[in-house]
């Protein structure tokens, strides 16, 4: 009888299927990789053998299997004809083309001086991902995420950590929805969704002297988030010369707190 069932398990009703595999009404479910990404990404430890950057390549190479491309583009296109400046960017489809020495061209304490030395001093390179000709709105909007999301670390506050990771992405979590229709972002941000998740399950289960530094990284994106203009649109590249305060006000950013370098260093540290 119902009463005799615990209180949290009533209410369920078994679904008899013909299936001999597993199978639900979520696409995301019925990945068997998915899955596997999933129980790995979120229950393991962090170590040199894996870095924490193969999870979100690893991740996007799943979901690019998994996104409904036709719904995507009706949606940003039926997203255009309502907002004029969005269509005026998607039309323009400006890619970045800098090199690191353009960057440290720029004067000491600019924007795009502190990501060039960032990209000199640790030898990393400008391109998340390969640049490419996009085919469609959605290649283009991913490319373009790509190319600006090292510099969002920078006008955001994250710093350039695991833990400082989760700065832009809650910030692009909280300030996209507020443009963007409710379908679309629910298509569009699974990546975004899951390696936000990801870092917050794997602080607090393996690393809970981090988590609360986590809470405040997760705060400080939220909080540009939801003050900020549409800057996924922004176009960085103007205002690379400008000193850090002054380009985020160029960009639209608003409420951006640095995070703690030393607090989020030290909960880095327990990464590695």
């Amino acid at each position: 009888m119902a009463d005799d069932l615990p209180y949290l398990a009533r209410g369920a009703k078994p679904i008899a299927t013909q299936s001999s595999v597993l199978v639900s009404n979520s696409r995301y479910l019925n990945s068997p990789a998915l899955r596997d990404w999933l129980a790995t990404a979120f229950l393991r430890k962090s170590g040199k053998d894996s870095p924490t950057t193969l999870d979100a390549h690893e991740l996007y190479g799943i979901l690019g299997t998994l996104f409904d491309v036709p719904r995507i583009e009706a949606l940003f296109t039926q997203e255009r004809a309502r907002w004029p400046e969005l269509d005026r960017w998607f039309s323009e489809g400006f890619s970045s083309n800098f090199t690191v020495d353009e960057l440290l061209a720029n004067p000491e304490g600019s924007l795009g001086y502190i990501f060039g030395r960032y990209l000199r001093d640790n030898g990393f390179e400008i391109d998340i991902v390969p640049r490419f000709e996009p085919r469609n709105q959605f290649e283009y909007f991913s490319l373009r995420s790509g190319q600006t999301h090292d510099l969002e670390h920078i006008v955001c506050g994250g710093g350039f950590n695991i833990i400082g990771e989760l700065v832009p992405y809650f910030g692009r979590l909280s300030n996209l929805p507020r443009f963007l229709d409710a379908e679309l972002m629910g298509l569009i941000h699974p990546g975004q969704l899951l390696g936000a998740l990801r870092l917050i399950s794997r602080t607090g289960l393996h690393y809970p002297q981090s988590f609360p530094t986590a809470l405040r990284a997760i705060r400080c994106g939220m909080d540009v988030g939801e003050q900020s203009g549409p800057y996924f649109m922004a176009k960085y590249e103007d205002v690379f010369h400008l000193p850090l305060a002054e380009a985020r006000a160029a960009l639209g950013i608003v409420g951006a707190v640095d995070l703690d370098s030393a607090e989020a260093s030290l909960a880095w540290e327990e990464y590695q």
